[in-house]
């Protein structure tokens, strides 16, 4: 897929984020794509803390939403967020083959592991996400080392 395509996808998972923050929440936000792109198979964000499950990290809830497939391979996990180790095992657990990571200057999570592995990992350093997030880590650093298990 071109970069182009990629932040076409990346806006949806951007949507869920600033959904999240409204909420008051950790704004990261995901999207799970069939091949190609062309189908969105699920969306969500991060609700740990609207929920109170520490598990409800926004691919996860993507994931979830997206519901039983019979394979994942060819999909695209789009996230506005360097996926953590949490949801990187969910990556490689269930044969994802490509991340859209929007930023992974406020956190680098487990993409390399990812690459090592053969996961196509796509990194845009996104200018809206990493505002979002700088913005969160310096009014919130409570809540977000909170949810990073700093």
């Amino acid at each position: 897929m071109a970069r182009d395509t990629d932040r076409q996808l990346l806006r949806t998972a951007l949507e869920e984020a600033r959904a999240g923050l409204a909420e008051g929440g950790i704004p990261v936000g995901a999207a799970l794509y069939g091949p190609g792109g062309e189908v969105l198979l699920g969306r969500g964000r991060n609700r740990r803390v609207q929920d109170g499950d520490p598990s409800m990290h926004a691919e996860t809830a993507a994931f979830r939403a997206a519901g039983r497939q019979r394979s994942y391979r060819g999909t695209t996990m789009v996230t506005t967020l360097s996926p953590c180790w949490y949801c990187s095992g969910l990556v490689r657990q269930f044969g994802i083959s490509r991340v859209v990571v929007g930023e992974a200057r406020t956190f680098q999570g487990g993409h390399d592991w990812l690459a090592e592995h053969g996961v196509e990992i796509v990194l845009l350093d996104d200018p809206e996400c990493v505002a979002l997030m700088t913005g969160f880590i310096a009014e919130h650093p409570d809540l977000w080392h909170e949810d990073i298990g700093a």
